[in-house]
């Protein structure tokens, strides 16, 4: 009887007139058994080894999009525009792309570059600090995560959630203030000092959210170990580079500001 699942009415195999293979001899089938098995690259399978190497290959574009943005740090605006849509296109597409990862890469690295070098004529020496601390923080985590003491769960992922839509609608507050005139303040409400403890609120804020970055790696980590595991097609890499460099910028940005609030109160 004929199947009305297209998964199986599209497959020759599946039909009602598909031929029957001919026997193979004792010795065909002991070669058949003595071939070593198909490795993941072969079976066009995501692997570790694969999805560190592109995204290794993705920070290296990153990377030269930053010493473009370095030298010309007028570029920065623009490039984080373009570099926030072809974020959403990454985001949305059901496929991942190859080309739109590493556009995003270089001009998410412009972007980098270019207020990392606007917060360096202000604060010498900030930008190798926000890098060794980011260097840092991602070594941690990943180290932890490999070792098994730090998973992702349900309960800790529902908090993290809820913090990112607090910390969003925050930052979408303070931003408007800052444009409207509201604060004269550098960062806005993040220069306020906390009443009774004499410290920065972006402070405090900055430490929390620097977490949030971490346990977003912890997330990454964890879908690539699933991806791996479930035997996800090989192109699901680029998606998980994308995933990475997302945080780690995301990550960088916040120590930048966290430095740079810091070295600001002094």
């Amino acid at each position: 009887m004929a199947s009305s699942n297209p998964a199986f009415t599209n497959s020759p195999a599946f039909k009602a007139q598909a031929a029957v293979p001919a026997a193979i001899s004792a010795q065909q089938l002991d070669e058949l058994y003595g071939r070593p098995a198909a490795t993941p690259v072969e079976t066009d399978r995501m692997t570790y080894e694969d999805t560190i190497v592109k995204t290794v290959f993705s920070f290296a574009i990153l990377l030269a999009g930053a010493v473009v943005g370095w030298i010309f740090p007028v570029l920065a605006l623009p490039a984080a525009l373009i570099g926030f849509v072809l974020a959403l296109v990454n985001i949305f597409k059901k496929k991942p792309s190859k080309a739109l990862v590493l556009s995003y890469a270089a001009f998410e690295g412009v972007f980098v570059g270019g207020i990392s070098a606007f917060f360096e004529t202000i604060y010498p020496g900030i930008a190798v600090q926000a890098v060794l601390a980011t260097l840092t923080v991602v070594g941690v985590t990943l180290a932890l995560f490999t070792s098994g003491k730090i998973r992702a769960s349900k309960k800790a992922t529902k908090i993290f959630l809820i913090a990112m839509i607090g910390y969003a609608v925050f930052s979408l507050i303070n931003l408007g203030m800052m444009f409207f005139g509201a604060t004269d303040q550098p960062f806005g409400m993040r220069s306020w000092e906390i009443p009774g403890l004499g410290i920065p609120l972006g402070v405090v804020l900055g430490v929390l959210v620097i977490f949030m970055a971490a346990y977003s790696l912890v997330l990454d980590f964890d879908n690539i170990q699933r991806g791996v595991r479930n035997g996800a097609p090989r192109v699901f890499a680029w998606q998980a580079a994308f995933g990475i460099m997302v945080t780690v910028v995301w990550l960088y940005i916040e120590i930048l500001r966290l430095i740079a609030i810091l070295r600001g109160s002094e």
